[in-house]
């Protein structure tokens, strides 16, 4: 092949117009091999990591993969047709299948299933197996691609080979099948295909006596390694050739793949065995297996549409040569997998004339244990009508006739409700135009590494669909009449359609009762029965019981969380313990008391079992109910003291990591923090410069927050007011007022409790700070005065002056310049007097300020760039950031209109990636400069940046600049052009 190919079938590599690139080392072949097994679909890091290491990865796998990903970057680059891309699911490589061998083998073994010519059906599998060059995945390390995936290539092999075979005896190459059939056997001696295929091609040649040769040999091995004889077909054959019959043989040759010819089984007759024993036919049962459709049905079009994607045959190929791959639907338990899988089969039931098979493989539910395989193989060869005289007795016989009748066949195949991959590969079809459809909480991820299976992972109900649901069991007027206890059950059922379709049983079964009655119990937060406090509303699933076991949420929950292991059954269990939306790697090992690598691998567990889902690499959310489900679990099965230590040792990660996250922020003040060391068994988050810190906190935001709240109503006062005080600096220059406000509020009550007067005073700064961007002055004064005193009480200088600074802002808003620059003066003294030299330097930058507001403009420059000298002395760029701004505006007041931009321009650029709320006030004033300058189109487009930010993060100042804005009404749209920063 010209140009780039990639080969799997022997020593995994890339080539280029036939020569070898690479990749140099076995662990780089066994990623390579992982990307091209599934290209064009993301393959998780801990699937990787399996196959490089097994079931137990070093320390370092992580890092390693993401090494070998990059030198087959590196290897790949040559060639645009080639993607390597990272995702929040993995690494996916896409490429055009038909340069990887396995596909183009594949497409050419489809191509052969639809082709009603015999020599040109036999050319194209003969085609495909010659890109076979040996062992497939010959070289790779680890072994698990060896292990699990490679018997799934080679049996495609053998089948295509067996297929092959049966056209070319079509074809009366009878001698050549006989020369290559007689190896093949000898590699594999209990294969019965292969060697009713030899038997028949050594007949066909006249040598009837070697044919026999070769079936008591087999028989001997039979007898020898498995204790029982040869199938029904093989013993056909061998007794027609004793008789000197050849109609058996036809058979063999008749339908490649299939059971005894295109529609018998075995001697049975429509009526059951012929007289005599004679052979006859019956035409196979026609099943209709599957449970009863909902007309309740809502929403999920769009998994519908993408199960249908999954499995429709490509434009312009015939459904019956289309190979498709087992389709997995995974989700939570609750959430309606069932209920669209059965949905889905019946709309499509047409495209499978053959039957739709169905069964509850009861992975998850009231009974402790699966149903075996064995059991779900004879339930479809009784629901096909095989006589039972003609069942095997072993699995293996019984699931290779099984298949061989689901051959030439198309059928549907639901496989519901599964516990494993185990128990679903030997129910699966091998044929065109049959497909698994397979449901199950666990991710089945062996399936898709080794069968090629297509997941499809269902997630909850949106708020409209939810409201849907309800509207379609409770009709238009019910809901309509009760739009705000709709939204309650909306929220509260947390997007699960059982837990929707349970309210609304109940709904039905009292119609008398108004809706918001029907989940009062979520509110109640009464002690329960054993006299355990209720609290964060602990008997709120009580409610979501609809009167036997599947319709019981905490039922359903049970079976999903009985079946992981005890360790990760703790972990599930302590999540319960903080209502927060998702949870790290490291805070799920902080909160167990466990090593990193042990929580990575228990909350892959939660994650394969959907009692978690990991949101993006390393973070792990769950829905409000199971959240509701742990709580009660850790209650009834952990001690209180346990259950203590736990959230103590989470607030210590969440505390010391913001303590060190902020500390690499670029922050002129900082509230003083003398933490208590971390308990044992405490992880930190992995943050070591300023991108990290500002990465860590915006994805812990939302945590942090409920974390502060948690630590405030649990005793946890100390960790709430100084988690507060970490988290200050990344909300301040983040512009995140309203989390500020809420955290520094709850920081504020934690502070009076514990009666600690510099707690008090810190957290008040940090509330006033906050209520200034919301527009909330008179309260934001009010704070800073009572911390002023606080300040003053302690004899805190520093305290004093940031008092002091922000008060000078409140003034300056109110346009009291000389009120703002005396205050400004003041807080000089006090820097001065305190030692804080990055303080002074601030504080000069203030007065320069005020200065200018007062027009006194050589002062207010000489001011600033004294305020600049102490700034660039410290390396404090965000200092000079600020002082360059006020000597943009300085500029601005005198008419030097592109000084003041080119002041502003530099002002901006120190504070790109961070300061956002500063660059936003900025950003401002380069607009209204420009305008000043007559570049009435670049002012109005920066006005236009500048006030998408200030409505963010300072929504009170928002007003004045719509305004603004609104009144240049002769200013052009905004249109793309360089300059303006920000």
């Amino acid at each position: 092949m010209d140009g780039v190919e990639f080969r799997l079938l022997g020593s995994v590599g890339v080539w280029d117009t036939g020569r070898w690139l690479g990749p140099s080392t076995a662990q780089q072949r066994t990623v390579l091999a992982m990307l091209l097994l599934e290209t064009g679909r993301p393959v998780a890091v801990a699937r990787l990591e399996t196959a490089l290491w097994g079931a137990e990865p070093p320390e370092s796998s992580r890092n390693a993969v993401q090494g070998h990903i990059s030198r087959l970057r590196r290897l790949l680059a040559p060639f645009p047709e080639v993607t390597l891309v990272t995702s929040g699911r993995g690494y996916c490589l896409t490429v055009g299948r038909d340069r990887i061998d396995l596909h183009r083998f594949r497409e050419l073994v489809r191509e052969a299933g639809g082709e009603t010519d015999w020599e040109r059906a036999s050319g194209l599998l003969r085609a495909g197996l010659a890109l076979w060059q040996g062992v497939p995945l010959a070289d790779v390390a680890g072994r698990w691609l060896p292990d699990v995936v490679v018997p799934g290539l080679e049996e495609e092999r053998l089948v295509a080979l067996e297929r092959r075979a049966a056209l070319d005896l079509r074809r009366e190459r009878h001698q050549e099948v006989a020369v290559e059939l007689a190896a093949l056997v000898g590699e594999n001696p209990l294969r019965e295909r292969l060697v009713s295929l030899l038997m028949t091609a050594l007949l066909r040649c006249d040598r009837r006596t070697e044919a026999l040769a070769v079936f008591r040999r087999v028989r001997r091995r039979f007898a020898e390694d498995l204790g029982i004889e040869p199938g029904e077909e093989l013993q056909r054959l061998h007794q027609a050739i004793l008789a000197g019959r050849d109609e058996a043989a036809e058979a063999v040759t008749a339908a490649p793949g299939t059971f005894g010819g295109e529609s018998s089984v075995g001697g049975a007759s429509e009526g059951g065995a012929s007289e005599g024993g004679a052979p006859g036919t019956a035409v196979l049962a026609v099943p209709r297996h599957l449970p009863p459709d909902t007309e309740l049905f809502t929403a999920r079009e769009d998994e519908l549409a993408a199960l249908d994607r999954l499995t429709l045959p490509p434009a312009g190929s015939s459904p019956t040569a289309h190979v498709m791959a087992p389709c997995v639907i995974t989700g939570t338990g609750g959430v309606g997998k069932t209920t669209l899988a059965v949905h889905w089969a019946h709309r499509v039931r047409d495209r499978f004339p053959d039957g739709q098979l169905y069964v509850n493989l009861q992975g998850f539910g009231p009974a402790h244990t699966a149903r075996p395989p064995a059991e779900a193989v004879r339930l479809f060869l009784d629901a096909l009508q095989v006589p039972s005289q003609l069942i095997p007795t072993t699995l293996e016989a019984q699931v290779g006739l099984y298949r061989s009748l689901l051959a030439e066949r198309r059928m549907l195949i639901l496989l519901d409700n599964a516990l494993d991959s185990e128990q679903v590969r030997p129910l699966l079809p091998n044929a065109p135009g049959c497909l698994a459809l397979v449901t199950s909480r666990a991710e089945l991820t062996g399936l898709v590494a080794a069968e090629g299976a297509r997941t499809l992972s269902l997630g909850l109900f949106s708020p409209a669909h939810s409201r849907a649901l309800l509207t379609r069991r409770l009709g238009v007027d019910k809901v309509g009449a009760e739009p705000q206890a709709v939204d309650d059950i909306v929220s509260r059922c947390a997007g699960l359609p059982l837990a929707l379709a349970i309210v609304a049983a109940r709904a039905h079964a009292r119609p008398a009762f108004p809706l918001g009655t029907l989940i009062s119990g979520l509110d109640e937060g009464a002690s329960g029965a054993d006299g355990v406090d209720g609290a964060d509303g602990l008997d709120s699933l009580d409610v979501f019981d609809g009167g036997d076991a599947a319709t019981n949420m905490r039922t359903v929950f049970s079976w999903s969380y009985r079946a992981l292991s005890p360790d990760a059954a703790r972990l599930f269990r302590l999540r319960g313990l903080l209502p927060a939306p998702e949870i790290s790697t490291a805070a799920a090992a902080s909160l167990a008391g466990i090593s990193v690598r042990h929580a990575y691998r228990l909350l892959t567990e939660l994650t394969r079992a959907n009692l978690a889902a990991e949101r993006s690499p390393g973070r792990y959310g769950w829905h409000d109910l199971l959240r509701t489900y742990a709580e009660e679990l850790t209650r009834l099965h952990d001690s209180e003291a346990e259950r203590r230590e736990a959230l103590h040792r989470l607030l210590d990660h969440y505390l010391h990591s913001a303590r060190l996250g902020d500390g690499l922020l670029d922050l002129y003040h900082r509230v003083p923090l003398a933490l208590a060391p971390p308990r044992p068994g405490v992880v930190l988050a992995w943050i070591t410069d300023r991108a990290q810190s500002l990465t860590w906190f915006g994805r812990e935001a939302r945590t942090l927050l409920a974390a502060i709240r948690h630590a405030a109503g649990s005793g946890f006062d100390t960790h709430a007011w100084q988690l507060a005080g970490a988290c200050w600096g990344f909300l301040s220059q983040e512009g995140r007022s309203d989390d500020q406000a809420a955290m520094h509020h709850i920081a504020l009550e934690a502070a009076v409790r514990l009666n600690d007067r510099a707690a008090e005073a810190h957290a008040r700064v940090g509330l006033a700070q906050a209520l200034i961007r919301l527009g909330q002055d008179g309260e934001s004064e009010s704070h800073l005065r009572e911390a002023l005193g606080l300040f003053g009480g302690l004899n805190d200088h520093i305290g004093q002056g940031l008092c002091l600074i922000y008060l000078s802002v409140l003034h300056d808003r109110h346009g009291q310049y000389a009120e703002g620059l005396d205050l400004s003066e003041q807080a000089l003294r006090l820097y001065r007097e305190g030692g804080d030299r990055a303080g002074e330097g601030r504080v000069l930058n203030n007065i320069g300020w005020f200065h200018a507001q007062l027009g006194a403009y050589e002062e207010a420059l000489r001011r600033c760039e004294e305020a600049l000298a102490i700034h660039r002395e410290l390396g404090d760029m965000p200092g000079e950031s600020a002082t360059l701004d006020s000597m943009g505006h300085i500029h601005h007041l005198l008419g030097q209109y592109e000084e003041a931009i080119a002041y502003y321009r530099q002002s901006l650029a120190w504070r790109r990636g961070g300061k956002r709320a500063l660059g936003a006030r900025t950003l401002r004033r380069l607009g209204e400069a420009q305008l000043a300058a007559g570049r009435l189109r670049e002012g109005g487009g920066t006005l236009r940046r500048a006030l998408d930010l200030v409505a963010e993060l300072a929504p009170g100042d928002a007003d004045a600049l719509r305004a603004r804005i609104a009144g240049l009404s002769d200013v052009p749209p905004d249109r793309p052009e360089t300059g303006g920063g920000g």
